[in-house]
This record gives structure tokens, C-alpha cells and sequence, in this order.
């Protein structure tokens, strides 16, 4: 049987699970991701994974976003 880790757990979130773990659309996530230098993005081929602590600083030191 495969254990699920939770969102909270994950150093590593897709734009989905992060939509659903910071309460931002899937869309906004995926825009503010769109550049290849963007500091909280971990680029696997074409796969983006959202760098949860990372994000979580970027977000913490936003007016809006």
C-alpha cells in the first residue's frame, strides 16, 4: 500500500497542490511561474515544481500579489 505525504510535508509542490496549499488559482500560479529565473521554481523537463519554503518567503514579503 502506497502512504500518501502530505502537502504540508513536501519540500516540493506542482502548481496544483500549491493552488490548493497557499488558496491562489492554479492560472495565477502558473503565471507567476512562467519565467525560466523565477528564484521558487524547480524546472524538471518541461514539469514545474513550486519550491514551498521559497514561495512561502516570496508571498510572506508581498503587498498582493
Amino acid at each position: 500500500m502506497k502512504e500518501t505525504v502530505k502537502i504540508a510535508e513536501k519540500p516540493l509542490l506542482t502548481a496544483e497542490e500549491a493552488a490548493e496549499y497557499f488558496n491562489i488559482g492554479v492560472n495565477k500560479i502558473r503565471s507567476m511561474t512562467n519565467d525560466e529565473d523565477c528564484p521558487y521554481v524547480l524546472w524538471s523537463g518541461n514539469r514545474r515544481l513550486i519550491k514551498r519554503k521559497a514561495f512561502e518567503e516570496f508571498l510572506y514579503s508581498q503587498y498582493s500579489i
